[in-house]
């Protein structure tokens, strides 16, 4: 044991001393070498990681069946990696913008609409990403605009790069709060017309705050704290997508707000959220994170395909079973169902 967490202790350690060598040494590149860079490191990572590489074919396959060729899924995993890749170097060269010089690399589209509605309705929001294009200079956009606010820290695994990466998810002005009691808090910065942002495609174990959506002709467990924040804070729901471009610049695209009503559950908010996405991801399969395991679980009875890595689960075919009992619950009681949320 002691030696397992010297090993441990070591591998933290080498993590950090790699992050701060990218954090001191990235901001020196051009964006066009910054890119290059990304791009070689993506392409090679595509190549040794033999298990990352399989997650990602085998959501392709499912998620497209045979619309593309083995060769295709292939060039698609690559550019996939590619932009992982590209989002994460992007973050340690966003330290070279500033609120005076952002709008030279992050080119904003419909912002003006979504500033109108906000300031038209009086509430706060709840602006919602996915796994797709650069969602981390999404968030910087935010803030350089003057839309901060509070976004939820992601723990890692090595305690060292929590503070480091929350470093660098701040240089605009955004917030970032521990997980720890991180609802209450969201909850009453919405209310008071504030913001908050989220990538809502995350995978989440059924025992948590998770609901269960369709995506790509399969299940996916996700995350319902904006559908929570949306129906207690009366936030709206704001839609954001991002397009990086070959000489360095990032679009980042703002849509029409998400409508949703009282009378709606949870899960069917989490479903119309993600609706607005999945036509995007599949117009651009190359700009989403295909080796992530989005389909950790499936249910037991089931004619869809699922990736190899999936299984089924006691805990989620209870949370489908809820899922669906809330679906087709009359409206009158809708609203004691939606209240159960955590």
């Amino acid at each position: 044991m002691d030696s397992m967490n010297r090993w441990k202790e070591f591998r933290y350690w080498m993590e950090e001393l790699g992050c701060l060598f990218l954090a001191w040494g990235v901001p020196k590149l051009s964006r066009r070498a910054c890119v290059r860079l990304a791009n070689g490191l993506g392409h090679l990572a595509s190549q040794i990681d033999r298990r990352g590489r399989t997650v990602a074919l085998d959501n392709l396959a499912c998620a497209f069946g045979d619309r593309f060729t083995p060769r295709q899924r292939l060039e698609i995993t690559r550019a996939s990696y590619q932009n992982f890749v590209r989002t994460m170097l992007d973050l340690f060269w966003a330290q070279r913008l500033t609120a005076d010089n952002f709008q030279q690399w992050i080119e904003v589209e419909g912002f003006e609409a979504f500033r109108d509605h906000l300031r038209g309705s009086q509430r706060g929001s709840i602006t919602m990403c996915v796994h797709q294009g650069n969602w981390e200079w999404a968030s910087l956009a935010f803030g350089f605009l003057g839309l901060s606010g509070m976004i939820v820290a992601e723990t890692f695994k090595n305690p060292r790069l929590t503070a480091l990466f929350a470093r660098l998810r701040e240089i605009s002005g955004q917030k970032l709060i521990p997980q720890e009691n991180s609802v209450l808090r969201l909850l009453k910065a919405v209310k008071r017309g504030g913001y908050t942002g989220m990538l809502i495609d995350l995978n989440l174990p059924p025992s948590q705050a998770a609901t269960a959506i369709d995506a790509f002709g399969m299940k996916m467990c996700v995350p319902l704290l904006h559908t929570v924040l949306a129906q207690r804070g009366n936030a709206l729901l704001a839609i954001f997508f991002t397009e990086p471009q070959p000489d360095g610049r990032c679009r980042v695209i703002a849509r029409p707000m998400v409508e949703i009503s009282a009378e709606m559950s949870p899960a069917q908010i989490a479903q119309r959220c993600w609706d607005a996405f999945e036509p995007q991801i599949r117009a651009r399969p190359e700009l989403y994170l295909w080796a992530y395991k989005h389909f950790r679980y499936k249910p037991r009875e089931t004619s869809a395909r699922y990736p190899a890595y999936a299984n089924t689960s006691g805990k989620f075919e209870q949370l489908l079973g809820s899922v669906h009992a809330v679906a087709t619950t009359p409206v009158a009681g809708r609203a004691d169902a939606s209240e159960a949320a955590p």
